[in-house]
């Protein structure tokens, strides 16, 4: 999964895989946030 998403590809297929292979949620999201990084709202005063 890491590598198809460094690779712009879709990533949707890898996911399902890590789901069947029971990959927990946080560590699928744990692989695309170091690839993609978190948003973070900016904050207007």
């Amino acid at each position: 999964m890491r590598n198809a998403a460094e690779n712009k590809e879709n990533v949707m297929p890898y996911i399902l895989e890590a789901v069947k292979s029971y990959a927990t949620l946080g560590e699928i999201t744990d692989v695309l946030r170091d690839v993609y990084g978190e948003y973070h709202e900016a904050v207007i005063l």
